[in-house]
């Protein structure tokens, strides 16, 4: 919508978590002897190097418990044929349904911090900092100390987010997406703008300098 000049109005529409998409992902951690798995969207790499990573739980969250005891979790990432048992994970909490049976669990270099055979990929994270903020959630800060994943979802041994098919969330209507069409390669695609700003100024210097010559 536009005003009568034309400008593009834009409304108001409250101090919500609006960052699109979200990623949907399991964290993972024992509890009580048991691996424990919960759905979060509230997640996000913090730090490239060393590799951080920040998960976000309600503070009534039963693998909280977990994460503080063993001072380690994981970050699964499951892909959207996983879809639904997903979903059921952060419906049901693991303080009355035990989900240790729900995935195939294994264990990497830390030997306790549970992750999910059945993801693409798997974070290993050490715990080293929490973060209260006085809110209803806490913060998990990881340090990511090691990745897995099986050879069939790796191009050039990096992660395919096309073999992976992720699943993404959308806050405040509750959905689930896959990912889209390929848009164009990172620090790439926009050197064809860059070139064209560039050509388009010295088209323009070049007219002002034929301009000044002109007015002589």
């Amino acid at each position: 919508m536009t005003d009568t000049t034309g400008i593009v109005i834009k409304k108001a529409i409250g101090a919500r978590s609006f960052l699109y998409p979200m990623p949907t992902t399991l964290v993972g951690a024992n509890v009580n002897g048991k691996p424990n798995y919960l759905t979060i969207a509230f997640c996000g790499i913090v730090q490239a190097s060393p590799p951080m990573i920040a998960v976000t739980l309600g503070k009534m969250h039963y693998t909280n418990e977990g994460i503080r005891e063993n001072r380690c979790f994981s970050v699964n990432i499951p892909s959207r044929h996983m879809v639904e048992l997903t979903d059921y994970c952060g419906i049901v909490s693991g303080k009355k349904v035990d989900k240790s049976g729900f995935f195939e669990t294994f264990y990497g270099k830390l030997e306790s911090a549970p992750m999910i055979r059945e993801c693409p990929v798997n974070l290993e994270c050490k715990l080293v900092d929490t973060l209260d903020f006085g809110g209803t959630n806490e913060v998990f800060i990881g340090e990511i100390v090691e990745s897995y994943a099986e050879e069939h979802y790796l191009c050039n041994g990096i992660p395919d987010i096309e073999k992976i098919e992720p699943i993404v969330f959308s806050m405040y209507d509750n959905n689930y997406w896959g990912v889209g069409a390929h848009l164009g390669k990172a620090w790439c695609i926009g050197k064809k703008l860059g070139e064209t700003r560039t050509e388009e100024k010295n088209e323009n210097d070049e007219q002002k300098a034929k301009n000044l010559l002109c007015k002589c």
